[in-house]
């Protein structure tokens, strides 16, 4: 089934999803904390550090800027830069406490700091132009990508960088049918060997219903375009499985 026309698919994406969003998301969140990154790795038939690594490879920084990690999860982007450049000033955002103590747990075990702010990242608490570098990754399937983008656009300094990792709808069909069948069938091979509880079992379909649902790379692009950000880039893995976008907000 193809996506909603470009132009109303915020609208149909909210209209399909708020539910999950709103009361299932926290819960599955709290259930997968504990194994995130390694079902993830197993998910990924082991990619899932190349994967990290790419999207670390696409974002430039400079010692004591200060960064701002939305949906941080386990902070495995914050660490990532710190480790690389340990004078940032790293701040960490999720919706999911459960998540962000797996992440501080394991970013102090590393002897690094990161900030870390429970809340809701369709309004982010932190003044206009306040960071360097926004990043985001593996959650924008979760979200009201227009408002979140919006609210990152706002706490960006002039000519400060976006940079964006996720899961995308391949524009290739059989490239897509493929993708779905085999989510799917780790979806539930994974839910099995981590012994998911209720909450993540019974989302398995949301999933794939978000993908189908969710935006191309090229489509991604367009909404950071029309959002005002400007030299809009990006790359494909595996025929627009998953891209990596960097954006910037204009100078004064």
């Amino acid at each position: 089934m193809p996506p909603p026309p470009l132009a109303a698919r915020e609208s149909v994406r909210e209209n399909m999803f708020n539910d999950v969003w709103t009361r299932e998301l926290n819960a599955v969140f709290a259930d997968v904390a504990p194994y995130y990154d390694r079902a993830n790795y197993v998910a990924s038939l082991g990619l899932w550090g190349w994967f990290r690594e790419r999207f670390l490879d696409t974002i430039p920084v400079k010692p004591g800027q200060r960064v701002l990690d939305v949906c941080a999860g386990t902070n495995a982007i914050g660490i990532g830069l710190l480790t690389r450049e340990r004078t940032l000033d790293v701040h960490a955002i999720d919706r999911s406490a459960e998540m962000q103590e797996v992440g501080q747990q394991s970013a102090q075990s590393r002897g690094l700091r990161i900030k870390s702010y429970i809340g809701d990242v369709h309004c982010l608490p932190f003044p206009d132009g306040h960071f360097d570098v926004v990043t985001l990754q593996f959650a924008s399937r979760h979200l009201r990508v227009k408002q979140v983008f919006s609210e990152i656009y706002r706490v960006l300094k002039p000519g400060g960088r976006f940079h964006h990792c996720d899961m995308l709808r391949p524009e290739n069909p059989i490239v897509e049918n493929l993708y779905y069948t085999y989510l799917k069938c780790c979806l539930t091979i994974t839910a099995v060997v981590f012994q998911s509880g209720s909450a993540a079992l019974n989302c398995r379909k949301y999933f794939i219903d978000a993908l189908q649902n969710f935006y191309s790379a090229g489509e991604l692009a367009t909404v950071l375009r029309e959002l005002g950000f400007q030299d809009v880039r990006y790359e494909t893995v595996f025929s627009g499985m998953m891209a990596f976008h960097g954006a910037s907000k204009p100078p004064a």
